[in-house]
């Protein structure tokens, strides 16, 4: 399958008072035409400055793009113009935030926001994008569409806002999703049916999808490829079938470990694997590996060099010197 994104050596820093942060360090990614691709990791480890920086997204200053280059259809994005990138954003390329009360505006009704997006990219009439947008509301799972796209976001549920996010993401059919924790603080029935949804709409746009999550069972569910994201870097990636299988990374280890589990040894007895200490500070990072102060098979050569990302198997690649 032909790609339809490929990330190389990105790098985005965020210039502070302490020093340089880097927030996306190295990263190389693909996903291919129709797929899910699940990033995951520790809040802090770079997912969502990855996301913002395809989006081109990253306020300057203090952020900026150090290097690397966004193939998107084979065009990198970061030598676009921010005008020729205006026109990607939101037609070609969309993204459902991480939280729909503070992405939705709140002196607008819903259905206007998604109209306002048709009429941006597709040059509708008001009069047609709105009709478009009721229909986009409908094909989110949205009763009574007509009546609630005259409501305001801070008259309906999480869920609903949620819906009207993705009915925004989807409106102009994008060939490329980025979906940033879209389940978070939502109850699990409706997590079940939003993960649903984008799989169901996926289907039938054909859009491609980046998962952004800090739960594995939600890319056990919905992906087919899963990338593990830790202080900047990506230390493991790889079909979901060998990464949830036989993970290879200590880390990677450590977050299926982590996850509770009913029976003898597991949660019934309260004992829960944890992975020891914390992300370290992106300012005072550690030489060689960064996860090496919390990994229990961490070596001399972890200290001394910086480990790659390498192959292991077609697809499935890791960052780690028990693998070099």
């Amino acid at each position: 399958m032909s790609n339809i994104l490929r990330i190389e050596n990105l790098s985005t820093h965020f210039e502070t008072a302490r020093g340089t942060v880097k927030a996306v360090d190295g990263v190389d990614l693909q996903l291919n035409e129709g797929d899910t691709l699940g990033i995951a990791g520790e809040s802090g480890c770079g997912k969502t400055v990855l996301a913002l920086t395809v989006m081109r997204l990253i306020p300057r200053p203090p952020g900026r793009i150090v290097s690397g280059r966004i193939l998107f259809e084979g065009q990198d994005l970061l030598g676009l113009s921010e005008e020729e990138m205006r026109r990607v954003r939101g037609k070609r390329i969309s993204m459902i935030f991480q939280e729909p009360m503070t992405s939705l505006n709140p002196v607008f009704r819903v259905g206007d926001q998604v109209a306002e997006t048709l009429r941006l990219h597709e040059g509708l009439s008001a009069a047609e994008a709105h009709g478009r947008a009721v229909e986009m509301l409908r094909m989110v799972g949205i009763p009574a569409p007509e009546a609630r796209a005259r409501d305001y976001p801070h008259q309906m549920s999480g869920g609903m806002r949620q819906r009207v996010m993705i009915a925004m993401a989807l409106s102009c059919r994008p060939r490329l999703m980025l979906a940033d924790e879209p389940t978070t603080a939502l109850d699990v029935t409706i997590q079940a049916q939003i993960l649903e949804l984008i799989q169901e709409l996926k289907r039938e746009v054909g859009t491609s999808v980046i998962l952004i999550t800090h739960d594995l069972g939600v890319i056990a569910e919905a992906a087919q490829y899963a990338a593990v994201m830790y202080a900047g870097w990506v230390v493991e990636q790889g079909p979901v079938d060998a990464i949830f299988s036989a993970p290879l990374h200590p880390y990677t280890v450590g977050l299926m470990n982590s996850i509770p589990r009913i029976g003898k040894g597991h949660a019934q007895d309260g004992y829960l694997n944890v992975i020891p200490g914390t992300i370290p500070d992106l300012l005072e990072l550690p030489s060689g590996c960064k996860f090496r102060d919390r990994c229990p098979r961490a070596m001399p050569v972890c200290a001394e060099r910086k480990p790659e990302l390498i192959a292991k198997a077609p697809g499935h690649s890791v960052r780690c010197w028990l693998h070099g």
